[in-house]
Parts: structure tokens; sequence; C-alpha cells
């Protein structure tokens, strides 16, 4: 999933790669990593979209399709709802001034985290 983050999630296909129903892997999934298989693969999705819209020369619409959204309003409402402001709030800002900062720490000071 991380690195096919732009295709469809297909908890289906997943199941019966590791030999399990898909609630099963479902379930299993969420105890390892505390969210849904879905969730996991937004927070993927909108991670990378923050990458994208940080650099600058992309739409709003044109990272949604790239991270392999296919609803402009579902990605972003899930984009507010793990980074806090709207996608298009977050490029005009230029997101967090990373300069100086080692790339693995970059990673995890950048990674959405859910609103509560």
């Amino acid at each position: 999933m991380d690195r096919e983050y732009a295709q469809p999630l297909d908890v289906e296909a997943l199941a019966r790669g590791v030999h399990m129903s898909a609630g099963h892997l479902s379930r299993q999934f969420k105890l390892a990593y505390g969210e849904s298989p879905y969730a996991y693969l937004m927070t993927r999705r909108i991670e990378r979209a923050m990458a994208l819209l940080r650099r600058g020369d992309l739409s709003v619409t044109e990272v949604c399709f790239e991270v392999g959204c296919s609803s402009l309003g579902t990605f972003s409402t899930r984009f507010t709802e793990l980074v806090g402001v709207p996608p298009s709030v977050y490029r005009e800002s230029g997101g967090e001034d990373l300069s100086g900062i080692p790339a693995c720490e970059a990673k995890k000071v950048t990674r959405p985290v859910r609103q509560h």
C-alpha cells in the first residue's frame, strides 16, 4: 500500500494474498496499525499530497488526482481533517519550513495526524 498509494484499495485482493478473509485482514490491520486499511491508505495519500503541495507547482486538483483520489471534495475533507487546514491554504502557505532538517526528521514532522 505504501508504494502503490495512488492505486484503488482492494481489501479482498490483499486478503487473498495473505490467505485471510477481508474482515479478518481488516481487524488484524487495525490491531497492528491503529486504523483501517482505508484510513491508512488515505493517510499515506495525504502525506504525499502535503509534499506535492509544498512544491507549489501543481494545483490542488492535480495533486488530488496524482495521489489517487477520485473526488476533490473527499480529498479536501480528509486533508483538512488530518492536517488541520484545507489543501489550498496549505499550498498557499508553503507548508512547514523544512530547510536544514534531515529528510528522515522532515518526514516525521510533516506526517499528518488525525485531528480529534
